[in-house]
């Protein structure tokens, strides 16, 4: 089941999709079961885009990163979503912990901690504070 939290012109909704059968979506909203139709069969999970709705237009951000290729012999942090690297806590040639906090990636109005994973030194640092980064782009290299 999965399960979605938004908020539309300040009401907050709860839905959770409990299975899809053929064209037909079970789910539940604000804890009220549904059966919705849906205009064909999916092949797969519908994926779900996120927006941010906000009445003052912000600032364009930073057009996202590709993946840089991984360093040889070295343990790749890469990004778990899609986000703004909002901080970066350490330098290229630093010694890490595995459970140190390397930088802080923001995604859907949320700080989310990217730690190091493994003991090492910073080899290469591939991403800059507000660079826009896609799920799985390379932040940074530990060796």
């Amino acid at each position: 089941m999965k399960e979605y939290k938004y908020k539309i012109n300040g009401n907050e909704y709860n839905v959770a999709i409990d299975n899809i059968e053929g064209n037909i979506a079970h789910i539940q909203l604000n804890g009220v079961a549904y059966d919705v139709e849906l205009p064909e069969q999916p092949k797969a999970a519908p994926a779900v885009k996120r927006v941010a709705v906000s009445e003052a237009p912000a600032a364009a951000p930073k057009p996202a990163r590709k993946a840089a290729p991984a360093a040889a012999g070295g343990y790749v942090i890469e990004s778990p979503l899609p986000g703004v690297i909002k901080d970066i806590f350490v330098k290229v040639g630093q010694q890490v912990k595995a459970d140190d906090v390397v930088c802080i990636l923001e995604a859907m109005k949320m700080g989310n901690e990217i730690h190091a994973g493994v003991d090492g030194t910073v080899k290469s640092i591939e991403v800059a504070k507000e660079d826009s980064v896609l799920e799985g782009n390379t932040i940074m290299v530990i060796g």
